[in-house]
């Protein structure tokens, strides 16, 4: 007979015992452990309740970190990316870890497409103003390789104000090699030249011949042992508070039958100050031959 005080529907019954089957309970699987994260996020996302969602934001960074197989997917079709971008609005360890994995998810190609419609850019350059090095580099990282192979995002985060905040930074961080690196790296990104963190660019700074000018030079490793291309870029003051932002890649051949190896064309971004970001200027392009030309790219900023 049952204890009176135990409503009959909340009363444990044992399920009855199978000899073939094994006492010890089967261990969540890494898709399991993958899902309920996700599952746990969408449910707790509008609440922003930082100690709840850590945890679970963590599982599914561990997961995208290890590239777990469709993990990936996994996110898309949760549809926790505008929940994320929230997140980012928020302050302390929410913000961090949010950085953090968003910066992880931009890597993969089926996920970052998504970010534009879920508000993870506006969100990203936001938090581009922060004092925090540590956030600033996971945020640069995830506009890097926003901007890596998609011309949409590329036009998205230039209107948005992008260049800007990144030489802003270059200038606030001048000792900070790995923020700087990848300040760089975002810039040459965001001007279309697609080159990966795996490409294993090598920064330093170049003597600048112009005042007010910041010379910085990336040596990519030869190709095959007979190319190699130099990235330069320039960052010269032309007016109080105005910068223009020059890129260069130069491709040469090793040994004594090195050359420039020139193609595409120069186009020109003229683009707002950080304080007034809905207007984009109108910017020109200009063809040049082809056995003469420089792969250029150049941004006007305003700082």
């Amino acid at each position: 007979m049952g204890h009176p005080n135990i409503p009959l529907m909340h009363r444990y019954t044992r399920p009855p015992r199978d000899k073939h089957r094994s006492r010890r309970l089967q261990p969540y699987t890494t898709n399991d452990n993958l899902n309920n994260a996700l599952g746990a996020i969408r449910v707790l996302g509008l609440e922003l309740i930082a100690d709840e969602l850590v945890p679970h934001l963590n599982t599914v960074l561990i997961s995208i970190k290890d590239r777990n197989k469709g993990a990936a997917e996994q996110v898309v079709i949760s549809g926790i990316l505008p929940i994320l971008s929230l997140c980012l609005r928020h302050t302390g360890a929410l913000r961090l870890i949010t950085a953090k994995l968003v910066a992880e998810l931009a890597k993969e190609s089926v996920v970052r497409k998504g970010f534009g419609d879920a508000g993870l850019v506006t969100a990203l350059l936001s938090v581009l103003t922060s004092p925090d090095q540590e956030l600033l580099l996971h945020v640069v990282r995830s506009v890097s390789c926003m901007s890596y192979d998609s011309p949409k995002l590329q036009e998205l985060l230039l209107r948005r104000g992008a260049v800007p905040r990144l030489v802003a930074i270059l200038f606030r961080f001048p000792d900070k090699e790995a923020l700087e690196e990848a300040c760089l790296l975002g810039l040459c990104n965001l001007s279309g030249m697609g080159v990966s963190e795996e490409a294993g660019v090598t920064w330093e700074r170049g003597a600048s011949v112009r005042p007010g000018e910041s010379v910085f030079h990336g040596v990519s490793p030869h190709t095959c042992g007979f190319t190699s291309s130099v990235t330069l870029v320039r960052v010269c003051q032309w007016a109080p508070g105005q910068y223009a932002v020059s890129i260069e890649v130069v491709q040469r051949c090793s040994s004594s039958f090195w050359s420039l190896h020139r193609k595409q064309t120069a186009r020109w971004f003229p683009l707002p100050s950080v304080g007034s970001c809905s207007n984009l200027c109108k910017f020109s392009k200009r063809n040049i031959p082809r056995t003469k030309s420089l792969k250029t790219r150049m941004f006007h900023t305003f700082l």
